[in-house]
């Protein structure tokens, strides 16, 4: 019998190999009758899955790669357009996603950038009419591509906006996901101003425009910048919430997995399909239904579906820091995670033990995704996580406990919303604490040589001593 996580990993495979070699249909066929000649039969299936995901990924980049409005670049014309995600506050100007749906006089459907004059900001979900410039995306500056970074979103032009208003708002599911985020974003941080309502939105929503750049800087420095991107932990959060609330009320178990179900896609319609929601959203997902029909789950086979979801949709997101970083440090919890806690347990670090486990596996498993993606390195970053962890998960459940109870008590919800505060504040604290210390990171390579250098010779001092206790006979 063929193992499961084999046919995923397969799929998987072939799904990224289209970013290097693209195939067409009758191309893949013959590559079959080829591959499944004289293989096993558990051969055979992986190849069969492998060509199949490698043809689907081929058309889908074919997809992504077409555009009507790069034919239009340094043209002004009228257009409309539906604003897809929120609004990104930059110094001088005001950047959202959209998708636009008429240029001109003729019917288009291509995703775009906005790109506005720095003031009033178009609200999610609205439809806009606009005086438009088409332009091609900045190139590479800084260490930044954009154009390539769009690109492998399916966008392949700019919109500059001179002068615009809204003529509506999209209705269906987006519409759904537009008014779920509105009433998050509402009620997580009611009452709060400034500082601590950026961070309680950040970590919710994954949304840190409300940050300083300084503060934002220091959480990139400490290794805490996660916390702002939407992580897995928080499906897990909401997922966990309702069986609990479920098992309190005396729910039945059937109903508290259909209700798990059901917010965990309100969430992830409400914060987006980033990488690590999608993934966590898929696993929670499957296990509820695996409860259900009382199937047995696999941690690597739902990993491997997440990742299957997410390439088959858009095959450029293997390239994507948040797809790269999400799956290592969920790799890296299943496999050193364990191997991290037996080597800390004759230390005295009591209830700190799993989290330093687990902040030093992911530290060591995103730290090469992280020095190319982003040329840093973070050095304090299990100490930093260690300290951040206390507050992470209270502010999560205060954040949700609050959209829970807003509707039917308002001010309870502002109580549980100024408490939340203090945990945002900390949260600030500890970043500008960590991230504000001159040796937080490394973005040099002298300094990453010197440290891999350090590394080396302290590994060579201390492996004598660590090979010593198991050459010792048993007795």
């Amino acid at each position: 019998m063929i193992r499961p996580q084999l046919l995923a990993a397969g799929l998987c495979a072939g799904l990224a190999l289209a970013n290097f070699a693209r195939v067409g249909f009758a191309g893949c066929a013959l590559l079959l009758c080829v591959a499944v000649a004289g293989l096993p039969r558990a051969a055979v299936g992986v190849a069969c899955l492998a060509l199949i995901g490698w043809c689907w990924g081929s058309a889908r980049l074919d997809q992504l790669d077409r555009t009507a409005l790069a034919a239009h670049v340094g043209e002004a014309a009228r257009v409309l357009v539906v604003v897809t995600g929120p609004v990104r506050h930059g110094r001088f100007e005001l950047r959202a996603p959209a998708l636009a749906t008429r240029y001109a006089h003729r019917r288009v459907r291509e995703p775009v950038l906005l790109e506005l004059a720095a003031g009033r900001a178009p609200p999610q979900g609205g439809i806009l009419s606009a005086l438009a410039v088409v332009k091609r995306p900045r190139g590479p500056s800084n260490g930044f591509d954009e154009r390539t970074w769009l690109l492998r979103r399916g966008v392949h032009v700019v919109l500059r906006l001179d002068e615009w208003h809204v003529v509506g708002h999209r209705r269906g599911l987006g519409g759904v996901a537009d008014a779920l985020r509105r009433h998050l974003r509402a009620s997580i941080a009611r009452g709060l101003r400034g500082e601590r309502a950026a961070v309680v939105e950040g970590v919710v929503l994954g949304d840190e425009n409300g940050l300083s750049d300084e503060l934002r800087g220091r959480f990139r420095a400490a290794g805490l910048y996660h916390l702002l991107a939407v992580s897995g932990q928080n499906v897990v959060l909401v997922a966990g919430s309702v069986l609990a609330v479920a098992f309190v009320l005396g729910v039945s178990r059937v109903l508290a997995h259909l209700g798990a179900v059901a917010a965990i896609a309100a969430y992830v319609l409400a914060v987006g399909a980033q990488p690590s929601v999608v993934r966590a959203g898929v696993a929670g997902t499957l296990c509820s239904f695996a409860w259900l029909t009382a199937r047995a789950t696999d941690r690597w086979h739902l990993l491997l579906v997440g990742a299957v979801g997410l390439l088959a949709w858009n095959p450029y997101t293997v390239f994507d820091a948040g797809f790269q970083l999400s799956f290592a440090a969920v790799t890296a919890i299943f496999v050193l995670v364990p191997r991290f806690q037996r080597v800390l347990e004759g230390y005295p670090l009591g209830i700190a033990r799993p989290g330093i486990a687990v902040s030093a596996a992911c530290g060591v498993a995103t730290a090469p995704i992280l020095w190319v993606q982003f040329h840093s390195l973070q050095l304090l970053a299990v100490p930093a996580n260690v300290l951040a962890a206390p507050a992470v998960v209270p502010l999560l459940t205060l954040a949700l406990a609050a959209t829970a109870i807003g509707p039917l008590s308002p001010s309870a919800a502002e109580a549980l919303a100024w408490l939340n505060g203090w945990c945002a504040a900390y949260l600030a604290a500890v970043a500008r604490l960590v991230g504000g210390l001159p040796f937080a990171q490394i973005r040099s390579s002298h300094g990453l040589l010197a440290l891999l250098a350090g590394a080396l010779l302290l590994g060579a001092y201390a492996w004598p001593g660590w090979q010593r206790p198991s050459s010792r006979p048993s007795t």
